[in-house]
């Protein structure tokens, strides 16, 4: 099947070319895979990290509907040494049979054919996460190498592959015992930016996958990382399910109950499975997946859960009469849902998604669907457990003061602002550009920094904001604690968003937004780290899409200036100190080799911070992004929350990566 697209191109039915013709000749044809090499985000999403892992994501979709069509429980995946990556199942395999329309071998069809597959038949597959049926096949077109091993039907069937295209036709090369696939995979360096995965990366997907479908198995094994002469592996497995991961979502929170509700429910061929669970963080924590795949737009059956939610708390609450002690305060749906950590998965034949990575469910008779299957069993939990139900109302009814008081927090900073006539800080150092664009603002650890920053700064498009001291653990305050604070009162109203109430929904408006570009520059130290910590927890809490939107940066000031006579260098670790030091050395501890390490900011002089940190230049900036929204609100929640143990787990697990400020 052909994808057409245009391209221009210079000829016009022999007619010399003039600049700006466009005619017949100028049209392309991509034919095969070639689509895809040519435009491989409209089929992965990017081709960077992401774009990369989507690779091993899109194969391993395939073993998981085997698993769905219950025909698989073992899935391993490998890393080889050289970044290529092989997926294999005990599933079916895939069929190897001449098809009967392209007389080719049905494997090679799958693996180079788009939208070829038995996704569209509903008698292999009743649902399936590779709903397109273009994964393999992509993942082939935008890989040097691939291989692909079916065992089948007591004999084992191989094909090669180079960007998509066969080196040889299926060939029968061995008999087995066993029944699955092996693809084996190695990415296209020049069409991708990045080439090595992260083991982290897909450990947690995989993790995810097990409690996901309990009962699978699958290995991760690492052969880069050798230890006592084997390869670094791991086991994922859950026989909980859901209400596992309910469980592990909420470590480092604590909860309400100690058993999470399961909700399990089918109608009209659609599977509704939910676990919930209440802790007393201020956050509301929703985890959605259809057949399998991450919804992070959430969509419709992440509608008809809030709308259950809302609706059955509501209905309990005002019948028990246990809202009479609020008199004027309004209960908005955000406070049902205030420490609410749930999983919200869904099985749909047919799914309907926004673009091919799948980020958000379009089918409207999936809202009515989870609605009702969640409603019914909320219903049921309430009756049965009283206790629960008062401790759950009981938080509602805190959230809702709580969110009273912080609403007139917000309002009467806003309402102070505009009385300033524009509202800035008093010590925001602004610049002159209006542009939003090219403006940027530095959130600065205290006022010592803060000034020699605003004498190294470029004034035309840098603004400098210095924080005193370590701003409010947002993780445990309350929110209109929050919006007390000075230093965050500071970041809002220099940044120039709010957080603004439609309907009970809160979201965060940006579109007063001052600066594109926002970068925390703190100490290179173990408290300077701290404080970063504490700005991002406070950003990824309450101003998200400044993150998901790529406004927010860290700077990275150097640890070092080697110097002799009048050379020097900046080294911002231990390695390129030595190396400097080498450099500069005629002798061993050569005296005049002098080594400056920068405990603070305030240790540096105007020059010296613009040239290290703040040129754009020369500097270096860590864009702040969130690969993984779960393992990002665990992190903060184990790091800056009120449990111990899980925290001393995580840095007795880490210490290795530390370094000691002495």
């Amino acid at each position: 099947m052909s994808f057409f697209t245009y391209f221009c191109a210079m000829s016009d039915l022999g007619k010399k070319p003039q600049k700006g013709d466009y005619s017949a000749n100028n049209i392309q044809a991509l034919e095969g895979l070639e689509a895809v090499r040519k435009r491989p985000g409209m089929y992965i999403g990017s081709t960077d990290t992401k774009g990369l892992h989507h690779l091993v994501w899109e194969v391993i979709d395939n073993s998981i509907d085997e698993h769905l069509a219950g025909h698989c429980d073992l899935i391993t995946t490998v890393i080889h040494k050289d970044n290529s990556v092989s997926v294999s199942d005990n599933g079916r395999g895939i069929p190897v049979g001449m098809h009967e329309k392209l007389q080719k071998s049905a494997l090679e069809v799958v693996m180079t054919v788009l939208h070829a597959g038995g996704k569209f038949d509903k008698d292999t597959y009743k649902v399936s996460g590779g709903l397109h049926g273009v994964g393999v096949s992509c993942v082939n077109a935008l890989s040097s190498y691939l291989k692909a091993e079916v065992h089948r039907e007591g004999k084992v069937y191989m094909q090669e592959y180079s960007e998509g295209i066969p080196k040889e036709p299926v060939a029968e090369v061995g008999t087995s015992s066993n029944n699955g696939t092996i693809i084996t995979f190695l990415p296209d360096s020049t069409i991708f930016e990045v080439s090595e995965y992260k083991y982290e990366t897909l450990a947690n997907r995989l993790r995810e996958l097990a409690f996901l479908n309990s009962g699978l198995t699958l290995m991760l094994v690492d052969e880069r990382n050798i230890v006592d002469g084997k390869a670094k592996e791991e086991k994922f497995y859950s026989e909980g399910g859901l209400k596992e991961f309910v469980l592990f979502l909420n470590e480092g929170k604590t909860n309400l109950f100690e058993v999470p509700i399961h909700v399990f429910g089918k109608e009209e061929n659609v599977e509704v499975e939910v676990a919930i669970h209440y802790n007393t963080s201020y956050s509301e924590t929703i985890y959605s997946y259809v057949n399998n795949i991450n919804t992070r737009e959430g969509g419709t059956h992440v509608s008809g859960f809030r709308r259950a939610i809302n609706r059955e708390f509501d209905k309990y609450g005002k019948e028990n009469k246990l809202f009479s002690k609020l008199k004027d305060v309004k209960i908005s749906g955000d406070d049902f849902r205030e420490g609410l950590t749930a999983v919200v998965s869904v099985k749909v034949p047919e799914p309907q998604f926004k673009g091919q990575t799948k980020g958000e469910l379009g089918n409207s008779e999936v809202t009515g669907i989870v609605s009702r299957a969640v409603g019914d069993a909320l219903k049921d939990f309430l009756e049965q457990n009283p206790k629960m139900a008062r401790r759950i109302i009981d938080k509602v009814i805190l959230a809702a003061t709580a969110r009273n008081a912080a609403r007139k927090a917000r309002e009467m900073v806003q309402r102070k602002n505009v009385l300033a006539g524009g509202g800035l800080p008093g010590k925001l150092s602004d610049c002159s550009s209006k542009d939003p664009i090219e403006c940027e603002i530095y959130l600065v650890e205290g006022d010592s920094a803060g000034g020699t920053a605003k004498q190294g700064r470029d004034r035309v498009f840098q603004a400098i904001l210095p924080l005193r001291g370590k701003i409010l653990n947002v993780e445990k305050a309350l929110e209109y604690k929050i919006y007390e604070n000075e230093e965050i009162k500071s970041m809002f109203t220099a940044l120039g968003v709010s957080i603004q109430e439609v309907d009970g929904e809160r979201s965060l408006n940006l579109e007063k937004l001052r600066y594109h570009k926002i970068i925390i520059m703190c100490d290179a130290d173990v408290d300077g780290s701290h404080i970063v910590t504490l700005i991002l927890t406070f950003i990824f809490r309450f101003m998200k899409p400044l993150v998901e939107n790529g406004h927010i940066y860290v700077a990275a000031p150097p640890l070092y200036q080697v110097r002799r006579g009048k050379q020097f260098r900046y080294c911002w670790n231990e390695e390129e100190r030595a190396e400097a030091v080498a450099t500069y050395s005629k002798e061993e501890n050569d005296p005049n080799v002098k080594i400056q390490r920068y405990k603070g900011l305030g240790e540096m002089n105007a020059i010296q911070l613009w040239e290290t940190t703040m040129d754009p230049d020369t500097r270096t900036l860590r864009q702040v992004t969130i690969e993984d929204d779960q393992v990002a609100d665990r992190v903060f929640s184990m790091l800056m929350g009120d449990e111990v143990p899980p925290r001393r787990a995580f840095i007795e697990e880490n210490a290795k990566y530390a370094k000691v400020d002495i």
